[in-house]
């Protein structure tokens, strides 16, 4: 298991270099995703785009610490797209992401081995395009308080340079706040030794 509270992703769509083999053209699209409900969306439109286009074979990864994963071969043989697809995804190391590499078939069949070779290709192409950014696996604590305790409160804010994501300000103050996990728990313990508010997790 590892413990490290950093992951690589891509924060915006790519358009990779195009492939070809014995007339057979493949491009790879690469997605930011964090949801499954994503990867439809971005499929219908790749094919409203490529309506001429034969295949829309892709694959996505979704997490950190509990990863979902999926790879669809859209009609060409088993295991000979999704899969190469979704190698090059652990290959670079990325997540919430999702690869889509389309197919323009030129006529000639390339074989088990020609296709796993040109999808493999065309997400490698796409992810070597792409900018790969580091990000922080964050947790989101909920602190409860009364008004009177602001002070106490934004001073730990201020000393540990956290974020704070939302906050209400009615008969007391709610504040959600951001704290990158390796700092999770000595953040958890600085408001608690506080005893004037309630700090829980949320989910």
């Amino acid at each position: 298991m590892s413990t490290s509270d950093t992951y690589k992703t891509i924060e915006k769509s790519y358009e990779g270099e195009v492939f070809k083999d014995r007339g057979s053209k493949f491009v790879g699209y690469a997605f930011p995703i964090t949801d499954e409900n994503e990867v439809k969306n971005h499929i219908d439109t790749l094919k409203s785009q490529h309506h001429k286009a034969r295949h829309w074979c892709y694959a996505w990864k979704i997490g950190v610490e509990n990863i979902r994963f999926r790879a669809n071969d859209d009609g060409e043989p088993n295991n000979s797209a999704g899969q190469p697809i979704y190698g090059q995804i652990i290959s670079f190391g990325v997540t919430n992401i999702l690869i889509v590499v389309l197919r323009y078939f030129g006529g000639t069949k390339l074989g088990v081995g020609g296709l796993i070779n040109a999808y493999r290709t065309g997400a490698k192409l796409v992810l070597e395009k792409s900018k790969i950014v580091e990000k922080t696996i964050d947790v989101h604590f909920k602190l409860t308080f009364e008004y009177e305790y602001m002070d106490k409160v934004m001073r730990i804010i201020k000393e540990k340079n956290l974020k704070i994501v939302n906050q209400k300000m009615e008969k007391n103050c709610v504040f959600e706040i951001s704290v990158r996990k390796k700092f999770a728990e000595v953040t958890k313990t600085a408001f608690e030794n506080l005893r004037c508010l309630a700090i829980k997790i949320k989910e």
